[in-house]
């Protein structure tokens, strides 16, 4: 296990793409905050998106209790023979990681056999098999070790959910790809990830005793990215807002909205969709912000008009 955050991640860059190629289980704890510059040590998820195709596997948490299952869930993931691929759980810095809230946590001998023994195949130490590793992999074999990741992660969408039905029934507490909070009937929905969601729970709920049908997606799972599952899950709905707290700096859009917009695309789900980069270096975003985006999506859905599908919200100017 190891735990980093923001510039600290970015200093081991190389590493990063280097364990995941190497197929080793490493476990990381990743308190997501801004990456310099200039410099800022506050939330947003601009250190996870700069690794988002490094294959690793990446859980997304809301609140304390979920980063927290999230850890014990990881290692078992990490360690299945189908996957062999390095995991990092994102939380938000200081919203969660500050932050003093109740949690239940599991009695030591319960974690432990849950988690089980780690027992590598093939290890450096073992004196009855001598081998070498290293990362010079060229022409003959890269792509073909490459495409063995790629499988590995399309593994890990069954693992993952096959831990958490363990996890389930040890805990009680139930975890998906992503969770789905009022969206059987929802007309509108936002897609976010990560404490974000806490605070669209909270405008949801106001906006229902109104009699507006508005939902949430909170994506967990973002690394393998559940596209065709997102796709069903939003394909009733009749305007979505993708809200990205890094800006992909591309000119079209953030990460997850990317994501989100090419699953419904190949799926043949055709929503109006629009994305919100917004909370940059620990920027608040408050109900009010939120509220103003399910505002937006309940005027598309009465005019049928997008506008500009690229938009940021709480930004001053």
């Amino acid at each position: 296990m190891t735990a980093t955050s923001a510039n600290g991640l970015s200093f081991m860059w190389e590493m990063i793409y280097i364990a995941s190629s190497m197929r080793l289980p490493i476990v990381m704890s990743l308190v997501n905050r801004a990456v310099s510059g200039p410099l800022n040590i506050h939330n947003d998820h601009s250190d996870a998106m700069g690794v988002r195709d490094a294959g690793w596997i990446m859980l997304f948490s809301e609140n304390n209790q979920e980063a927290y299952d999230n850890l014990v869930m990881a290692h078992r993931i990490a360690e299945h023979k189908d996957v062999l691929l390095p995991l990092m759980v994102c939380q938000d810095g200081f919203i969660t990681s500050h932050s003093i809230e109740n949690i239940e946590l599991i009695e030591d001998d319960l974690v432990k056999s849950f988690v089980g023994k780690y027992e590598p195949k093939h290890y450096l130490l073992n004196s009855k098999e001598p081998i070498s590793m290293g990362p010079l992999d060229l022409q003959a074999y890269l792509f073909e070790h490459k495409k063995q990741q790629a499988q590995s992660m399309v593994n890990a969408k069954k693992v993952i959910l096959d831990v958490a039905k363990d996890f389930e029934k040890m805990t009680g507490r139930s975890y998906g790809l992503f969770e789905e909070y009022k969206l059987n009937d929802a007309e509108i929905a936002i897609v976010c990830m990560n404490s974000t969601a806490g605070t669209t729970k909270y405008v949801v709920d106001e906006l229902r005793t109104r009699g507006i049908k508005a939902g949430l997606l909170k994506v967990r799972v973002f690394r393998p990215f559940p596209a065709e599952e997102i796709a069903k899950a939003l394909s009733h709905t009749k305007a979505v807002a993708v809200l990205d707290k890094a800006d992909s700096l591309n000119a079209c859009g953030g990460a997850l909205f990317s994501d989100v917009t090419s699953g419904m695309q190949v799926n043949k789900v055709m929503v109006p969709t629009i994305n919100y980069i917004y909370g940059i270096g620990g920027r608040d975003t408050k109900s009010t912000d939120i509220e103003t985006v399910f505002n937006d999506l309940d005027k598309i859905v009465k005019t049928g008009d997008i506008g500009n599908p690229y938009r940021y919200l709480g930004l001053r100017g």
